[in-house]
């Protein structure tokens, strides 16, 4: 018996009158009848390919035989037919392509007529957003088909353990990454067309960090961050003021002061500005001038520079955080309340919200939390700043999570890339150190499904619902780790060219070029993340984590993503980290996935989106101190990345007292990252900012762009750029500020 593998894979007997009919429709559709010359060539040629598949080591496929009609076509006298054969054929596969779902697909990405807005970051309209959208498809179906296991592809399609960014999967990208400005800045680095010198002024070295922050942010597809932005800027600052002060020397003649020989011989562009106080107070006062000048106008230029730089096709601004508030330094003071002025007064004619860099400012017990801390009204001026335009959020230094930090070194401090997303202890040297790591990959455990899962089971078997879903997780963790084992196996197995920028100039600490990339790679973080514990708990026992009931089992989850990350970084010797994912794209998607299967089950799945993570459901009527006290409970077992926010009324951004205590509470209940959302709606023809919805109230005008967050980051007009699922929740979000005067 003959066989023949068809496109879809299966098997068919082979019938050889198949061939005749197809050979005598192409003389047919020459000649206009079938002549008995077209009968003898179509039997003849079926006749051969019998023998040829008889006679074959393997089973033919549907294309090889046509590869064998054409060519017994091609040897015979009519060749016009034989070009109506290939031609007849090419159109069928034309029109095999057109109507198959990864063309129809790509088709769609390319006339934008399925706008998903998947990344709200992603202009899915413009050209760039189309063709990047359309190539997208076409890796991820690659990715699905050729990257990864069978396990990791069915646990993926079916709902169970996400993938993320497939589409990077496949040309074997990494995520984010803290990027060592302070070695870039000071020592130059190299790019594809060039050199870079050092940077000799504040307002060259700002300019640099946003080139730096493109460059990066094209050899990955994840965000790019800066771990201490005010230290780093120092030397910069201090060469600035040198060179206005000598400037300043030569117009003010202060040269008969006795401490002015003695000091300008030793003085350099190293030297703390505040030395120079006493020895020529004039040209002290000028450079000082001059320099807060100079880094205002640098740090204006970098907020222009980060919304307005597009990157990866044109279609994407690079997603930027930057980290500051802990140094005490002059120098290091100037920065941070230029970044945090600049942040207030707005980008543009109209002075609107900066989108990017995402600020984050980082609170440190004596440096900055209390009256009477050196940088105290530092921190104030980032509250009045979130008030207005919802950054910075805030990072917790004295989180127990970053233990063993250097309070020398700044680069250990803690601090995240903007989503969430932070490196932990480094199993393989690097300690607490943040700068030059990142994280690598993630996937996400969708966790309503395998509590249906779960469920069935126990209702099957009558078996206990939560001891059924624990078994499942647990074997579902350890299918991640080997999911993501499988990723940074590919990634590792990429030439250092794919990222010649990273490698080169040691974006990615560590790189080892007798050793490979992995060098590098092993120093950043896999990250198992999560998504719905709400909806989860609601399934296996009715109540969410707002209960004691609940909260006792959400614990008994979270401490075993812990321990197995925990065992898993130990055994393999690389950074694996519970992280709740920011699933920006993902609450919708999973939930209609879900939805397919189980439809629509109160508490469950009766809203567009999943809840995100851990945290608590954005419509449960508490307040804010009440959801930073069960978040808490819940943020230690993370080691990858979180945030708790919590959501407030336009009202509370002219009481700053109010967001102060906020901010403490959360600082002081051990939270690692906190956030305060209010309302930033922005009249696009008059400026006005505030809380209105739809209508300007100074110029009456609906041309309103309505700025809220998402995931860690703020990201354009929530009614246009997040997906459906992101706009339900936005709308669902309970203002936790009306239930309790702070």
């Amino acid at each position: 018996m003959i066989y023949i593998i068809k496109r879809d894979g299966r098997k068919k007997k082979f019938d050889k009158f198949k061939i005749v009919d197809a050979v005598l429709a192409a003389f047919k559709s020459v000649d206009g009848t079938i002549t008995e010359y077209a009968e003898i060539k179509a039997g003849n040629i079926a006749d051969y390919i019998q023998d040829y598949a008889e006679n074959s080591d393997h089973e033919l496929t549907i294309e090889e035989i046509q590869d064998l009609v054409e060519k017994g076509l091609s040897s015979t006298k009519r060749k016009d037919v034989a070009k109506e054969y290939i031609l007849y054929r090419n159109e069928r596969t034309r029109e095999r392509n057109k109507n198959s779902v990864l063309v129809r697909n790509i088709g769609e990405k390319l006339k934008a007529s399925n706008v998903e807005n998947q990344n709200a970051n992603v202009d899915e309209m413009s050209f760039g957003g189309r063709r990047g959208e359309a190539a997208n498809v076409l890796m991820k179906q690659y990715a699905l088909d050729y990257c990864m296991s069978e396990m990791a592809r069915n646990n993926h399609l079916d709902n169970m353990i996400y993938t993320h960014d497939l589409d990077s999967y496949a040309v074997g990208m990494h995520n984010c990454l803290t990027i060592p400005f302070d070695d870039l800045l000071a020592n130059g680095f190299n790019t594809r067309q060039t050199d870079v010198r050092p940077a000799n002024s504040v307002n060259t070295a700002f300019q640099l960090f946003a080139v730096c922050d493109q460059l990066q942010s094209l050899q990955q597809f994840g965000g790019v961050s800066a771990s201490h932005l005010d230290w780093t800027m120092v030397p910069y600052v201090r060469k600035s003021f040198y060179k206005h002060y000598k400037d300043g020397l030569k117009y003010i003649n202060e040269s008969l002061n006795p401490l002015y020989k003695e000091f300008t011989e030793k003085m350099n562009d190293t030297t703390p500005i505040n030395e120079y106080t006493d020895v020529a107070p004039k040209a002290y006062q000028y450079a000082m001038d001059m320099t807060i000048k100079e880094t205002q106008q640098a740090v204006e230029g970098m907020y222009h520079n980060l919304n307005t730089l597009q990157s990866r096709s044109g279609n994407q601004l690079p997603f930027t955080s930057i980290n500051y508030g802990t140094c005490t330094l002059p120098e290091g003071r100037m920065v941070t309340k230029a970044l945090l002025e600049g942040c207030i007064k707005g980008v543009g004619k109209f002075h609107k919200t900066s989108i990017f860099p995402c600020g984050i400012f980082q609170c440190m017990k004596g440096v900055n939390r209390e009256p009477g801390d050196p940088n105290y009204d530092l921190y104030r001026l980032a509250l009045e700043s979130t008030s207005k335009r919802l950054y910075p959020n805030y990072a917790n230094v004295d989180w127990s999570g970053n233990a063993g930090y250097d309070p020398d070194d700044p680069r250990t401090y803690f601090s995240t890339m903007g989503c969430r997303t932070a490196n932990g202890w480094d199993i393989n040297g690097f300690g607490q150190l943040k700068d030059g790591r990142g994280n690598i990959a993630p996937v996400t455990i969708i966790l309503p499904t395998l509590a249906m899962m779960a469920k069935e089971e126990a209702e099957e078997n009558g078996t206990d619902i939560v001891d059924c879903f624990m078994l499942l997780l647990d074997k579902k963790i350890h299918e991640a780790k080997d999911q993501l084992l499988e990723r940074f196996e590919y990634i590792c197995s990429q030439p250092m060219e794919s990222a010649k920028f990273m490698y080169e100039n040691n974006t990615m600490a560590g790189y080892v070029p007798e050793e490979g990339i992995r060098s590098a790679l092993k120093h950043g973080t896999l990250a198992v993340g999560q998504l719905g514990l709400a909806e989860t708990l609601e399934i296996l026992i009715g109540e969410n984590q707002t209960t004691e009931k609940g909260m006792e089992l959400a614990k008994q989850i979270e401490q075993m993503f812990k321990d197995r990350c925990r065992l898993f970084k130990e055994t393999y010797k690389l950074n694996f980290g519970v992280y709740y994912t920011p699933a920006e794209n993902l609450c919708y998607t999973a939930l209609k996935n879900f939805r397919k299967t189980y439809g629509k089950i109160p508490k469950v799945s009766d809203r567009d989106y999943f809840t995100n993570s851990i945290h608590v459901p954005v419509w449960e009527q508490i307040s804010p101190f009440d959801k930073i006290d069960i978040e808490s409970q819940l943020t230690g077992y993370s080691s990858a990345g979180c945030i708790t926010y919590v959501e407030l009324d336009g009202g509370m951004s002219n009481n700053l007292d109010a967001l102060e205590t906020l901010v403490n509470y959360a600082m002081d209940k051990d939270i690692p990252y906190f956030a305060i959302n209010i309302p930033n709606d922005t009249c696009n023809d008059c400026g006005f900012t505030g809380e209105f919805n739809d209508v300007c109230p100074v110029c009456g005008n609906r041309n309103i762009n309505h700025l809220r967050r998402v995931t860690g980051y703020l990201t354009g007009d929530y009614k246009t750029a997040f997906n459906l699922g992101k706009q339900k929740e936005t709308e669902d979000r309970f203002r936790h500020s009306s239930l309790v005067e702070v």
